[in-house]
Parts: structure tokens; sequence; C-alpha cells
């Protein structure tokens, strides 16, 4: 059964909307969003598609084709986190969301469905929120922006999921554009669209298959320790107000006031600022060499000034880079396994996966996954 059918034998009537919204990968810039900084991703082609139907009353019933579970609950200021059917806890956390912030809600009818790989570092949960709230403003008529629903999504996966992320992923799932990188400034929210030479180079992504398990744990904790780098920096620069506001001649001056592991976490994060900007100038030039020392000198601090690469992505990264036609390569997302991205001269796309294929199961004894994607559009909502 397609998914129409699925929706229509569960609910015994016809679904109104269909939305959908992808997930992302991010080409440079990571862990500073929540730092106030700026990063460069693009939304990729696999995606978590909504099909739904208002109700008359104040019930919300949500089934997942891919866990193939159902779960239920009612409208109202305290929405319950579900502890059992804990995928069901991204649309509850964006209705919550929207109550908080005063709209008036009506109960719906929804199936779920995604390919965005679960715990890949590829944003599954962004996709599953803001298809969700273009699914809830579309059977509400609610007058709200497509900025204003990636903050309350992001305010969702914060305050009700648990998960401090910052607003890129929001932010791309609902944004991105066909053929477009996006580059953005995660504090005022200004952004550009930089193109991507799609005919010419792939995007690759390679996904090591070790589960990351991020809430509340390391994630967290990374994000407190440049909370800490800001308190101390700021008895020596008293202006700033995130790392992002630290320039890198300031940082080498005042490096030393930090503890040691603080001052690790804060290098990565303000080199990784100046380093967006400068791969979105090798990007609209063409420059492919700096482009890829750029991917490289990414991953290196976050492997060893940040901590969150792992042995599985370290190799991945070794393997892609001894292909010919990869220009360059890192790990991607919050770390801690996930995936690795290499941008990959059209036609040598063959050869990074047979040299991963083989290799990697070789020296890890897991089966990898890889997807090509190139950049592609954002969050959408078709009337069936």
């Amino acid at each position: 059964m397609n998914l129409h059918q699925q929706f229509q034998s569960i609910f015994k009537r016809t679904p109104v909307i269909q939305t959908k919204a992808p997930g992302r990968v991010n080409l440079i810039g990571e862990h500073t969003d929540y730092n106030d900084g700026f990063v460069m991703p693009i939304a990729i082609q696999y995606t978590a598609c909504i099909l739904a139907a208002p109700r008359n009353d104040n019930e919300v019933h949500v089934y997942s084709v891919d866990f193939q579970e159902r779960a239920s609950f009612v409208i109202s200021h305290h929405i319950p986190f579900d502890k059992k059917n804990t995928w069901s806890n991204y649309q509850r956390g964006v209705m919550d969301q929207l109550i908080r912030h005063g709209y008036k809600l009506h109960g719906a009818d929804c199936l779920i469905h995604g390919d965005v790989p679960i715990g890949a570092g590829l944003s599954s949960s962004a996709a599953i929120e803001m298809a969700a709230i273009v699914a809830f403003r579309s059977l509400n008529d609610l007058d709200i922006s497509m900025v204003e629903m990636i903050r309350l999504s992001q305010a969702a996966e914060n305050q009700f999921v648990g998960m401090n992320c910052g607003i890129m992923d929001q932010f791309i799932s609902g944004m991105g554009q066909k053929g477009m990188a996006l580059f953005l400034d995660c504090r005022s929210l200004d952004y550009e669209l930089v193109p991507f030479p799609g005919d010419t180079y792939t995007v690759v992504i390679m996904n090591t298959r070790v589960k990351r398990e991020l809430t509340g744990t390391e994630y967290n904790e990374r994000r407190s320790q440049c909370e800490e780098g800001v308190q101390l920096l700021k008895k020596k620069l008293p202006g700033i107000q995130a790392l992002r506001d630290v320039s890198i001649a300031d940082f080498e001056m005042h490096k030393n006031c930090l503890p040691d592991i603080v001052r690790k976490r804060c290098h990565h994060v303000i080199y990784e600022n100046e380093r967006v900007r400068a791969f979105s100038e090798a990007l609209k030039e063409k420059n492919t060499e700096r482009m890829g020392q750029l991917l490289f000198k990414s991953h290196e601090n976050l492997r060893d000034d940040y901590e969150v690469s792992c042995p599985e992505l370290d190799l991945m990264v070794t393997l892609a880079m001894e292909v010919p036609g990869v220009i360059g390569a890192r790990m991607t997302g919050a770390g801690f396994g996930g995936c690795a991205i290499a941008i990959v001269e059209k036609g040598h796309e063959k050869d990074v996966r047979e040299k991963i294929f083989y290799e990697y199961p070789v020296k890890t004894g897991i089966e990898p996954e890889i997807y090509l994607s190139a950049p592609s559009q954002g969050a959408s909502v078709t009337v069936l």
C-alpha cells in the first residue's frame, strides 16, 4: 500500500494535506550554531513526510509507518511527554510550543513516514518537527511565518525533547533551496544562498553506523564548556556575549586564562567560525583546493580540540581522502558516531563507495551506508 492507502486503512478517512521536510548535512561549521556562530548546511533529498486530516475534537492521533506504532494525545495546556512511543514527542513538542504561544489548534489524524536515517547525524528529528509544524499550520490556517515555525521547532527540541540543539537543523530544513548551500548567521538569522556546483560535484554522505545517543550527555556538556569559556573571557573582553564575538587575535591573547579543556573547546569554535566564512568564499570562487583544506582542518579540530569524533569517523575520512577525485572530507553533525561527508568530483562517486564498502568493514566489523545528495528543497505542503 502507498501512504495514501495506509492513511485510509488506519484512520478510515482521506488525508487532505501532505507535508515534507528534509534532513540536512552540514558542509562546514560544526558546534558553532549554539555559540551564535556561522554554519553552512544543505538540505538533503531524504525527508520526513506527514499525511494529515483535521478532526472536529481536540484529539491528535499519530501513526508511524516506520515504527508501526500508534500514539494519541489530547490538546491541552499540558501535553505529556511519551516515554513509551518516544518518536511521537517531536509532534507533541511542536504542538506544545504552538499552544504556549497562543495559537488555537484543533485535533488531527497524522500518518508519518521518513527516509532520513535515524541516529546518523542527518537531523531526522528536525525534519519531522518541521514537517509536523507545517502540517499543523496548514490544518489550522495559522498566521505564522517560516522563521517563527523554525524557532518554535527548535524550542520544542530544547524544552520538550531535551536536546539542547542550536537553530541550524530546523532552519535549513525549513529554508533550504534546491541547488544551494546556505550560509547562516545563527544569531541574527541572516542568511545567504550560495550556489553549489551540483553539475561538477556530489556530496557523498558516509554513515559509520555507530549509533549516536546525545540527549543530555556529551553534547550538552560541550555546550556548557563553551558557556564557561565565554564567562571567563568576559573578564578580559567585557563586550562579548558568545564565542562568535571573540576574534582569533583576542583568543590567542587571552586563551591562557582558560582551563585546558575549556580552551580546547573554545579554540575549535572560534577557528571554525572563520573556516565557515572562508569556505563560503572558496565555494563562490570554486577554489576546490582551499575548500578541501578547510574541510580537513575542521575535522582535525573536531577530533583533537572538541573531541567529538571517534575511530570510525576518523577512518571514514582517511579512506575517502585516499580516493582520487575527493576534494575534501570531514565528520559532520554532532559527532560521537554518525556520518562523515566528502565532496567528490562527478564520476568518482563509485570509487568512494567501493573503497568504503571494501575497507571499512574489514577494519571495523561494521557494514557502512552511503548516500548521495545534491542540495534539495526545504519544507513544503501539498493540498491533496
